[in-house]
């Protein structure tokens, strides 16, 4: 595999830097823990590492999937991009690929999170844009200097409380998915 050394929109691998469930004697349960989560998706060595802790997994999916997807609330495409900032911030090429993904689905458009991936938190980006990626550049970095002057681009932009706590919450859980992925193992572009 070759390492993926800069942030892109392509589909990563991840390589797991220990054993996965897939790769031990696993119990019934952990590799039914794996299945139901991959229904139709890419990963699986991930879900297949986080598996070890079943409990845990079990526990983290509806977790992860509502603040992601959940009804209600702001944009799933603010979601995405304070997730794929968060990402870009810790260094996490292969979460960062997938919710700049998304997000480009979401807005039908990939020029934005294209420039973001490319030039980085700095990138020149709309006021609504510029407001989430610089709240969750600083969430995922510093969290314990967010204070209420954080929060005012964000409303300035026109985010309602309800929007603001969603985009806390989807940075919040990738700032933890980043830190897993960058501890257990490395993305990768696919071989070719």
């Amino acid at each position: 595999m070759t390492r993926a050394r800069t942030f892109t929109l392509d589909f990563l691998d991840w390589e797991p830097w220990i054993e996965t469930v897939d790769d031990i004697d696993a119990t019934p349960e952990q590799l039914a823990a794996v299945d139901e989560i991959m229904r139709g998706k890419k990963g699986r060595a991930y879900w297949a590492t986080l598996a070890h802790d079943v409990v845990a997994l079990r526990g983290r999916m509806p977790l992860y999937t509502a603040i992601l997807q959940g009804p209600g609330g702001g944009p799933r495409a603010d979601r995405e991009l304070a997730a794929t900032a968060g990402s870009r911030v810790t260094g996490c090429v292969y979460c960062a690929s997938v919710h700049a993904r998304a997000y480009a689905q979401q807005v039908r458009s990939r020029e934005t999170v294209q420039r973001l991936l490319d030039e980085g938190i700095a990138t020149e980006l709309p006021p609504r844009e510029r407001a989430i990626v610089d709240f969750a550049a600083k969430l995922s970095t510093a969290p314990d200097a967010i204070g209420p002057d954080d929060l005012a681009p964000l409303t300035e932009a026109g985010l309602s409380d309800v929007e603001i706590l969603d985009v806390a919450q989807a940075t919040s859980i990738f700032a933890n998915a980043n830190r897993l992925m960058l501890t257990l193992g490395q993305g990768n572009l696919p071989d070719t």
